[in-house]
């Protein structure tokens, strides 16, 4: 089965220019079947809870997760691969290099987060990298802060969107998803990355 895409979105996103090379594209309303595919992959991924070292103490993740590549590795659904395909026909050219991974983390409700963070494991300090994130199930802030101070973003990340980090965003600007007080059902983030960066 096609993964649904509206095309007239697909083609014109609206992007930022956040400063020193860096940019986000905000596609809403990108995947037009996200009701399914939330469902489909919340009771097929293998989602799996994680222990981290955070400064003296292991601490569990507040998310579950499931990693997977795209080229070789099994694949819990396979629409990965084709929304991977569809951001490759997109983005590869400007990236310069596909996406290869695909980063599933399922966040239960407002108590799961994730930290401030670029996503730079496996790249040079200096070396300029993509990342695309499909949110499906409930609204989510997604905030992004300059690295060294400076005014932030917060974005209503919605069900179906599309958010494509680029440039130098990832070694210049850090991002993460709060946790929140309100009461909020799940969400799955879909992250597409190149080889080597986590």
């Amino acid at each position: 089965m096609e993964v649904a895409l509206q095309d007239s979105l697909f083609e014109h996103a609206e992007r930022r220019q956040l400063g020193n090379g860096a940019w986000l594209d905000v596609r809403s309303g990108w995947l037009t079947d996200a009701d399914t595919l939330f469902e489909e992959l919340r009771d097929a991924v293998p989602w799996r809870a994680e222990r981290r070292q955070m400064y003296d103490r292991v601490l569990d993740v507040p998310r579950l997760v499931s990693f997977h590549n795209l080229l070789d590795g099994p694949v819990p659904h396979p629409r990965l691969k084709q929304l991977r395909r569809r951001l490759n026909d997109t983005y590869g050219g400007e990236l310069g290099e596909p996406f290869t991974t695909a980063g599933l983390c399922l966040y239960r409700d407002g108590n799961d987060s994730v930290a401030w963070h670029g996503d730079t494991i496996g790249r040079s300090s200096s070396q300029d990298t993509m990342v695309a994130i499909v949110g499906l199930g409930a609204t989510r802030v997604f905030a992004l802060r300059p690295r060294g101070g400076g005014r932030s973003l917060r974005l209503h990340h919605h069900h179906g969107d599309l958010l494509v980090m680029g440039g130098s965003c990832q070694r210049t600007w850090e991002h993460a998803v709060p946790k929140t007080t309100r009461p909020t059902g799940p969400r799955i983030s879909i992250q597409f990355r190149p080889h080597d960066v986590r």
